[in-house]
């Protein structure tokens, strides 16, 4: 495996940053996608159309990056029941951390929250040891 300079990853991440700064300043909402999404399944009055919004733009954001030669990739031979399963326990884990990666890694610790530190070392710590045990297995 190669290392590339990740240019495509640094601009997004500058882009999660702005939205999310962004929405904090005009409007006083947290951009954690978890906390987005549970917002429509369960809406409380006056919050559905931002939430919306913000759902919209997430999925036809890839029409103005398109021409910038970014792409969504591709999921041809994924499995999909197991992406479904997997989908599963990612719902299950942000209800269990009371939020997702996107808002405590990008909110919440911007926000010095202690919990979101505490949850952002854990995301992270686990990512490393599945990737060496990952390694050590010799999968890639």
């Amino acid at each position: 495996m190669e290392f590339t300079i990740p240019w495509a990853s640094l601009f997004g991440g500058m882009l999660l940053g702005l939205s999310a700064v962004v929405l904090l300043l005009f409007s006083g909402k947290v951009a954690g996608i978890s906390g987005v999404i549970g917002g429509l399944i369960n809406p409380q009055k006056n919050e559905s159309s931002w939430r919306a919004a913000f759902v919209v733009g997430m999925i036809t954001s890839i029409v103005f990056v398109l021409p910038l030669g970014f792409a969504l990739p591709d999921v041809t031979d994924t499995n999909l029941l197991l992406a479904a399963v997997a989908g599963l326990f990612v719902g299950f884990g942000t209800r269990l951390g009371n939020g997702c990666t996107s808002g405590h890694g990008i909110i919440g610790m911007g926000r010095f929250s202690k919990r979101s530190i505490v949850a952002t070392c854990a995301f992270m710590a686990a990512a490393i040891v599945v990737v060496l045990i990952r390694r050590l297995l010799g999968v890639l």
